[in-house]
């Protein structure tokens, strides 16, 4: 991994001698002037060399600041100071080990403030210990959830306490320090990409998992930016990616990170180039959709349904296959995942063309039949506002003779006999509106409607007079 230190490397030129014959190498810091020949003739010569790994450092000791050390000692220097951020503390006690913990702390920062000033390139040698040193602090077994430890149910974020990871103070600056490192523009792609490899970014998507919700949002970062900067990496994240959803969905339905990975989703969707490949049309049916049959959906959905409706508007022709399936997995007795579903099925129906529209039409309107007659006022309320979308107005226009005998027996039922009066209005207010449309169909539902009801009325009669025979026979 590291180049080995050359014989003589560090030998200083003669204080007696005219010219030097050992060349320098990159580090860290910029290269100093060289010593010039007491005769004047020499040019100056760079006096850096290739740094070597220190011998391991038995206990925590304060080093000189980077800054003001010589330019030819900063990257061995810079080396120590690793070894300083690889000593591990045990942060349950605050007292404990108080004044190793600081100095730890404050090596990092500076650690932090020489990549971030944009002194010089890290060196390879180098770079190989300060990625170790990361892999050192954050990759670590993270402890039981909270419903592991409880054997509780899963509960909503906002109503539990937030876990803090006890070392947070240590573990953040060294987030900082790597997601400063990716986004350096100093950072050379070719040589980074053999420290930031597969096994590191796998390691740090096991990381989401984590229940501390200010390391995820840094590994979001981080993760985000090595997605962009490092074009080999792009295809393991998003089958890794996959590969967490799927077994969130069919084995543990537990995860502390899906909000974060959709997001991250969310920015990969937006750059896909058209027309999409069938890679990424398995990756929508086989693990986005999915996602919405979870018990957990509410604490997610809002970054779910952000990146389905990326999909239908990177390519209208998903709209089908994205409605058919929130019809799929449709609550049956949770009113609040079904407002949600039709928050995101009216997103979708935005970007949906009138082609798509029409082969979904009769099984989605039967379902919206149904929320309108819920007795849940904001699940009726959030159907009934479909009618304030023109684009979706649009398309029950064009297909009304279709629609309109689909849901108007459940707007005639809301009229007369829903008890809330926000449903009742917009009801009426809906009503109303297909009859500017055309009442002639509308008369024509009506008259359907009444036939229907007639029908009703003589099975129920005839049903009822069929046990009075049943009762007067069996009473002989």
């Amino acid at each position: 991994m590291f180049k080995n230190f050359k014989k003589g490397g560090q030998r200083k030129p003669s204080k007696s001698s005219d010219s030097s014959a050992d060349a320098s190498s990159k580090g860290i810091g910029a290269p100093g002037p060289g010593p010039t020949s007491k005769s004047g003739v020499g040019a100056p010569v760079q006096n850096t060399v290739e740094p070597v790994v220190p011998p391991p450092m038995t206990h925590v000791e304060p080093l000189p600041l980077l800054g003001k050390s010589p330019a030819a000692e900063r990257q061995n220097l810079f080396m120590r100071k690793l070894q300083i951020c690889c000593f591990q503390f045990d942060f349950t006690d605050t007292l404990k080990s108080a004044r190793e913990k600081e100095i730890k702390r404050q090596t990092l920062l500076e650690l932090v403030d020489f990549i971030q000033s944009g002194t010089g390139k890290v060196a390879e040698a180098c770079l190989g210990e300060m990625i170790k040193m990361v892999g050192v602090n954050i990759f670590r077994c993270l402890p039981p959830a909270s419903h592991e430890s409880s054997g509780t149910e899963v509960v909503d974020p906002d109503e539990e306490e937030n876990y803090s990871e006890p070392s947070w103070q240590h573990l953040q600056i060294v987030y900082e320090l790597l997601l400063r490192y990716v986004v350096s523009s100093d950072t050379d792609t070719k040589v980074a990409k053999r420290y930031i490899d597969h096994t590191f970014v796998l390691k740090l998507l096991d990381l989401f998992d984590t229940e501390d919700f200010r390391e995820r949002e840094y590994i979001k970062m981080v993760l985000h930016r090595i997605y962009g900067k490092f074009m080999v990496h792009r295809p393991l994240i998003r089958k890794s990616i996959s590969n967490i959803f799927y077994r969130f969905i069919y084995e543990t339905e537990r995860h502390s990170g899906m909000g974060e990975l959709l997001e991250i989703l969310g920015s990969i969707i937006n750059g896909f180039s058209m027309p999409m490949r069938e890679e990424h049309k398995l990756f929508l049916m086989r693990a986005l959709i999915p996602l919405h049959k979870t018990k957990q959906v509410g604490n997610y959905h809002q970054q779910l349904s952000y990146c389905i409706v990326q999909f239908v508007d990177k390519d209208y022709k998903l709209a089908d296959m994205v409605i058919r399936g929130l019809l799929k997995y449709w609550p049956l007795v949770n009113c609040q995942k079904e407002v949600l579903f039709l928050g995101e099925l009216e997103e979708v129906l935005e970007e949906t063309q009138s082609t798509e529209f029409q082969r979904c039409m009769v099984p989605l309107f039967r379902k919206i039949a149904l929320c309108l007659n819920s007795p849940h006022f904001q699940v009726a309320e959030r159907a009934l506002f479909f009618w304030n979308s023109e684009h979706i107005v649009s398309l029950i226009a064009e297909n009304r003779q279709v629609i309109l005998p689909i849901i108007f027996e459940a707007l005639e039922k809301n009229i007369q006999s829903h008890w809330n009066t926000e449903v009742h209005g917009l009801t009426v207010n809906v009503r109303k509106m297909f009859s500017e449309m055309d009442a002639e169909l509308v008369n024509e539902c009506q008259k359907q409607l009444a036939e229907k009801q007639a029908k009703a009325r003589e099975v129920a009669e005839q049903r009822e007079m069929t046990w009075k025979k049943l009762e007067d026979a069996a009473s002989k």
